[in-house]
């Protein structure tokens, strides 16, 4: 079994929610994309995004840190042999966990975390609900509209490119161009004709 097909297995059995499910889907399909971009391993990379919030449904506790998200996850995937880049990547998307963003793939984890599913928000709030129909400007007006999709955080959208060294709207169209290369995957190719 490959890599990304062990992580997304492990999402599966670990993650019962179809929303944080198709979440990790991608985050792990903008993941590989800048894989490329950044001449780094995209297996590597995808499994990151795949696990990044593995237990995030089970332990979203933020009280008690050591027995929550992302600490169990990564407890438990150095226990079955995951390799410390991937387990510090997804430390470091967490600021609470208090993990340095030093690596690319550590500050892309961050990066396209919030924006993922920002991105694939816009797509499924257009009359189409098609990733096709999705561009830079779309996504930059939505994020304006504070009462749009407000659980996710805009500063981190923006904290995140500037931590990758990249301008926003750059970013944005990489992971609408990563989004729409798995629209069909992530429930954001369009509806069926009737």
């Amino acid at each position: 079994m490959s890599m990304v097909a062990e992580a997304r297995a492990i999402v599966t059995e670990w993650v019962s929610s179809e929303v944080l499910r198709k979440h990790c889907g991608a985050v792990a399909a903008s993941m590989a994309y800048l894989a490329a971009r950044y001449d780094g391993d995209a297996q590597v990379w995808e499994a990151t995004g795949w696990l990044h919030d593995m237990d995030y449904e089970r332990h979203p506790n933020l009280e008690v840190a050591e027995n929550a998200h992302p600490f169990v996850g990564v407890r438990w995937l150095r226990a079955h042999g995951w390799s410390e880049e991937i387990c510090r990547a997804i430390l470091s998307h967490a600021d609470y966990a208090g993990v340095s963003r030093d690596s690319t793939m550590e500050k892309a984890l961050f990066a396209v975390d919030e924006l993922s599913s920002f991105v694939v928000a816009v797509a499924l709030v257009r009359p189409s609900k098609n990733i096709a129909d999705v561009d830079v400007a779309a996504v930059k007006k939505k994020m304006k509209d504070k009462g749009f999709a407000r659980a996710v955080n805009r500063d981190d959208i923006l904290n995140g490119a500037a931590g990758l060294g990249v301008e926003v709207d750059d970013l944005i169209a990489d992971v609408i161009a990563a989004l729409q290369a798995r629209a069909g995957d992530l429930g954001i190719a369009g509806q069926p004709a009737a």
